[in-house]
């Protein structure tokens, strides 16, 4: 099913003319996305990188861009969570190639290790820059 404004976007029209045309308000773009109508809104939000919006996620990307590196057991006392769900999260991160993991021993005591990559950085700084244009066009109003 094709969205609303859809033809017209493939047709090179731009959002003015749409307006123009349909009589609406012409509303302002956030981070090059129109929010014409509620599914183009929702078009700009979804431009949004999915796997750091989920907030475990962003926050250990957000730890790690603030450390060197972090030990499954530092992350876990930052972020408040059980071992099982840092788990799941760090894996999908890395699973992404966000982040990196390293498995060594401390004596008998295993050590795991985690690093931001440098694509796990550059998808941090997109999100952040996508959200502060967010924040932007919301205070403009």
């Amino acid at each position: 099913m094709a969205k609303p404004g859809a033809a017209a976007k493939r047709a090179g029209e731009d959002t003015g003319a749409r307006a123009a045309r349909d009589g609406s308000p012409r509303l302002r773009s956030v981070d090059g996305v129109s929010p014409e109508t509620g599914a183009e809104a929702e078009e700009g939000a979804l431009a949004l990188d999915r796997l750091i919006h989920e907030r475990m996620r962003l926050g250990i990307v957000s730890a790690l861009a603030v450390n060197d590196s972090l030990t499954f057991n530092d992350l876990k006392r930052v972020m408040h969570t059980t071992d099982g769900n840092l788990s799941v999260h760090a894996r999908k991160l890395e699973d992404a190639k966000y982040i990196t993991c390293t498995k060594s021993f401390e004596g008998r005591v295993p050590k795991t290790e985690y690093k931001l990559t440098a694509a796990g950085r550059r998808a941090l700084e997109r999100y952040l820059d996508h959200m502060e244009a967010l924040i932007r066009a919301t205070r403009e109003r």
